[in-house]
């Protein structure tokens, strides 16, 4: 294990060994041996779901290389930003109760609120559109539990647009979610999530694990690498104060994830109209669809969406290291959890949903 040549050669060992324990290798199984050797990838999960139930589940690598801890069916795995995702639900939810709207101004739940934040929405905060500086500055501001001497420094700052006029992805907002959720629900967000989501989902791993950041002890979970700092595997520190749960700081597993994905689509968490709205494409103040650039050209409360691809995607991806596609269409979602900061699973996810939709381009 002293060169990465090590590495891969445990990586390979350990795929033969969690493939064969849990069924025959497939063409799945030899194309995510290819794909984690060439990004390099530690630790992966994998879940696919076909027509709202589970049909492949697997788990290569480990979670652990300096203990030669193979990733399981078990390990729970940061799922950094796609927690957004988690959030944008738990928005909709208390919609639907009646608790909150999505076009009510932010001081009608939060107070000492600057005066250029007043007016902004709920809504626009939950599409990236509210114009609030970004807290994410720079790593080692992020130290701190809570994030408050930051916090209070952002609120001090302009807004960085109008609200409405433009789009830009913040942590900030889901911030603010997360305020606007714990005030509304009177729970703390990871118990209003747990109770309203994970329970509802069967999430038993996730429950357990509960959130937390780098400082937290998470049983059986993964160890974060990267390639990133110097260019050879090292572990990397990820900065993910108390009250930017909201934004990142989720557990789970990627079977799990599936589960959550089979309860938002059959409408266990959410009803079918506030489906359609959490998944409706971002507009400006002009009602003009925001278009970005890229595969994923549309976004939505906590989604991302691909729209101008023979095989329509909704998306939710965090860390540089996870990925979770729903293609509406087919019926078809897959999940990847990697501990590799800069797998980017969203680039390669696609050619093992191709294996599941035939007709697929």
């Amino acid at each position: 294990m002293k060169k990465y040549l090590g590495k891969t050669m445990i990586l390979v060992a350990v795929f033969a060994v969690s493939t064969i324990a849990h069924s025959q290798v497939d063409k799945v199984d030899s194309a995510m041996k290819e794909l984690m050797l060439k990004n390099r990838i530690v630790g992966l999960q994998l879940a696919v779901v076909k027509n709202n139930s589970i049909v492949k589940t697997a788990h290569y690598g480990l979670a652990n290389i300096e203990d030669s801890i193979a990733v399981d069916n078990e390990t729970v795995f940061s799922i950094n930003s796609m927690t957004k995702s988690l959030t944008g639900a738990a928005v909709m939810q208390l919609v639907e109760k009646g608790q909150l709207k999505l076009e009510d101004p932010i001081s009608k739940y939060l107070d000492s609120l600057p005066i250029t934040w007043q007016n902004i929405t709920v809504k626009q905060l939950a599409t990236h559109t509210s114009g609030i500086p970004d807290i994410w500055e720079r790593p080692e501001q992020m130290w701190s539990d809570d994030s408050a001497p930051l916090f209070n420094k952002i609120k001090e700052q302009a807004v960085v647009f109008q609200p409405g006029e433009e789009q830009s992805y913040n942590q900030t907002n889901f911030l603010l979610l997360g305020k606007i959720i714990e005030k509304v629900s009177g729970q703390s967000f990871e118990k209003y999530v747990i109770e309203n989501q994970f329970k509802k989902a069967g999430m038993k791993n996730s429950i357990k694990a509960g959130m937390g950041n780098f400082f937290t002890i998470i049983d059986h979970s993964a160890k974060p690498y990267t390639y990133y700092i110097n260019g050879t595997l090292t572990n990397i520190f990820q900065p993910m104060p108390k009250n930017l749960y909201p934004a990142g700081g989720t557990y789970s597993t990627a079977t799990e994830m599936a589960q959550w994905a089979i309860a938002l689509q059959t409408n266990k968490l959410i009803n079918k109209e506030s489906l359609k709205t959490l998944l409706a494409p971002v507009t400006l103040n002009d009602a003009a669809i925001h278009e970005g650039n890229g595969f994923f050209n549309q976004s939505s409360i906590g989604f991302f969406l691909a729209t101008k691809t023979s095989a329509p995607v909704v998306g939710t991806f965090g860390g540089a290291r996870n990925a979770l596609f729903i293609y509406p269409k087919d019926n078809v979602t897959v999940v990847v959890l990697t501990n590799l900061v800069g797998a980017h699973p969203q680039d390669f996810i696609e050619e093992i949903a191709k294996l599941y939709i035939s007709d697929k381009k």
